[in-house]
C-alpha cells in the first residue's frame, strides 16, 4: 500500500484513520506512514514518538505525517523531530483537500524544509459543526463497523487534555447518521458502534437539543434490518431516559455499557471536575441492571490522581464490586501539560503503579465471575474471525467452523480465564447464520 496507518487511542481514533487512509491515497500520497496519535497519557505520547523512529529505521525512504489528539496539542515536539515530514491537525486529517496540500508538500523535492513549514494544525476551538464521515470502503461482511455522531468535548475535567485535542462538542444531524446506519447495515455489517469523545453530549447543539437516546430510538425505528447497535463509551451522569429506555425496551441495543467513572472517592471526583458523585455511579449501575438484568458494565478508572490517599484509592477499588463492573480500563496517572491537576500535590509514581496493579487484578476477578457466570448460558455471538467472536455484552468467545459477520447462538460450556467456550464445534451444532 502507498499509504500505512498507525492507529493509537480510541475506537473514533480507529475510525478516523479508516477515512485518513482514503484521502491520503485519494489525494495521491505515495511511500507515506500516517502515526494517527493519542494524547491521553505521557505514555501514549511517548509511543508514538518510539513508534515514529523505529518505522523511519525500518523504511528510511518513507514520509512520515503525524497527526491526530498529541499533534494537534503538541505539534511543535513531533515537528521538531528530524524523522517527521509533516504535522497535521485532528481537523485537518479528515479533509480531503488538506491532503492534497500535504501530499503536494511531501512531493520531491524537499530540500531544507523548516520545521514551522512541517505544521498544517488549524484551530480546533474554531470548529463548530461536524459533517458525517461514511467510511465507503469499510470491506463488505466485517462484522464490527463504527459511526461517528459526535466529537469534540465542553467539560474540563481537570486531569484532561483531549478538549484541546478535539474541540467544542459537535454533533452529526440525526437524519445523516440513520442514512449511515441504513447503508452500512444494507452492505451487510452485522453490528454498527456509535462512537465519540462525549457521546452522551450528543446533540445539545442541533436543532430541538436532541439527546443520545432519542438518536438510538430513531436507529432502532427506521433500521429495522439492523441487528444489533451498540454505543461506546458514555458518562452516566449524562444518560437520558429515552436511552434508558431503549435499553430496557429493544434486545437490539446491546446489554453492555462502557462507563466513564474515574473514581470512586467523592473528594477526588470533585477535583477531578467530574459531574456525579459516588452515589451517582452505583444508582446508575443498579438501576440500569433492574431494567437489564444481564447487562455488562465497564468502567474507565485513573489510579494515583493527585492528592488521593491510601483511603481514598480503597474506595475506588471497591467500586468495581460495588458497581458490579467486569470490564475495567485503567489508567494510571500522568500529568499532562497545562491541565490544572499537572499543578495540584502528585502522588508519587511507585505509589501509582502499585495502585494500577491492584486494579486491574480486581478488574480480572471481576472478570472471572462474569466468565463463571455465562457457563449453561445460550448467547447469541457476532463471529469477528475463524477462530473468534463475541456476545451481545462483547465477552470474546473461541469459536471454529462458522462464517464471519454471522450472529450464532451458542451454548457456553466454561473458559480459559479470558475467553468463553462453546459447547462444541458450530458446524456439529448446525447453527445457521442470521
Amino acid at each position: 500500500m502507498s499509504v500505512d496507518v498507525v492507529t493509537f487511542g480510541c475506537r473514533l481514533n480507529a475510525f478516523e484513520s479508516e477515512l485518513i487512509a482514503r484521502h491520503a491515497e485519494a489525494a495521491g500520497a505515495s511511500d507515506t506512514i500516517v502515526i494517527n496519535s493519542c494524547a491521553v497519557t505521557n505514555e501514549a505520547v511517548a509511543q508514538a514518538r518510539q513508534t515514529i523512529r523505529k518505522l523511519k529505521r525500518e523504511r528510511p525512504a518513507a514520509r512520515i505525517v503525524v497527526t491526530g489528539c498529541a499533534a494537534q496539542t503538541q505539534a511543535g515536539m513531533f515537528a521538531d523531530m528530524p524523522e517527521v515530514d509533516r504535522v497535521m491537525g485532528n481537523e485537518d486529517k479528515l479533509q480531503l483537500d488538506a491532503w492534497r496540500a500535504t501530499a503536494q508538500a511531501l512531493a520531491p523535492p524537499r530540500i531544507g524544509i523548516d520545521t514551522s513549514e512541517k505544521v498544517a494544525v488549524s484551530d480546533i476551538m474554531a470548529v463548530t459543526e461536524m459533517a458525517p464521515h461514511l467510511v465507503e470502503g469499510f470491506q463488505r461482511g466485517l462484522p464490527r463497523v463504527f459511526v461517528q455522531v459526535q466529537n469534540g468535548c465542553d467539560h474540563r475535567c481537570t486531569f484532561c487534555i483531549i478538549p484541546f485535542g478535539r474541540g467544542n462538542s459537535r454533533s452529526v444531524p440525526m437524519g445523516a447518521v440513520v442514512d449511515q446506519v441504513r447503508a452500512l447495515a444494507a452492505r451487510g455489517h452485522a453490528e454498527i458502534v456509535l462512537t465519540g469523545v462525549d457521546l452522551t453530549s450528543y446533540g445539545h447543539d442541533l436543532p430541538g437539543t436532541p439527546k443520545l437516546g432519542r438518536l438510538v430510538k430513531q436507529i432502532l425505528r427506521h433500521v429495522p434490518e439492523l441487528q444489533r447497535l451498540r454505543i461506546s463509551s458514555i458518562d452516566s451522569i449524562e444518560a437520558d431516559a429515552d436511552l434508558l429506555d431503549a435499553l430496557a425496551d429493544d434486545a437490539r441495543l446491546m446489554p453492555h455499557l462502557h462507563l466513564s467513572l474515574q473514581a470512586g472517592d467523592d473528594l477526588i471526583l470533585k477535583r477531578m471536575k467530574r459531574r456525579h458523585s459516588r452515589a451517582d455511579a452505583v444508582a446508575f449501575c443498579d438501576h440500569v441492571r433492574l431494567l437489564r438484568p444481564d447487562i455488562a458494565l465497564g468502567a474507565d478508572l485513573i489510579a494515583g490522581f493527585p492528592t488521593e490517599t491510601e483511603d481514598m484509592f480503597v474506595r475506588s477499588l471497591e467500586l468495581v464490586e460495588e458497581c458490579g463492573l467486569a470490564f475495567l480500563h485503567v489508567f494510571p496517572y500522568s500529568p499532562r501539560p497545562g491541565t490544572p491537576a499537572a499543578r495540584m500535590p502528585q502522588v508519587d509514581g511507585a505509589v501509582i503503579r502499585e495502585r494500577a496493579r491492584r486494579l486491574r487484578a480486581a478488574g480480572e476477578v471481576a472478570l472471572r465471575q462474569r466468565l463463571d457466570a455465562e457457563i449453561g448460558c445460550e448467547r447469541e455471538v457476532l463471529i469477528e474471525s475463524a477462530t473468534q467472536g463475541r456476545t451481545e455484552h462483547y465477552l470474546p468467545v473461541a469459536v471454529t467452523g462458522a462464517a464471519s459477520g454471522t450472529v450464532q447462538r451458542l451454548k457456553i460450556a466454561g473458559h480459559d480465564e479470558s475467553k468463553l467456550l462453546v459447547q462444541s464445534s458450530l458446524s456439529s451444532l448446525g447453527q445457521a447464520g442470521r
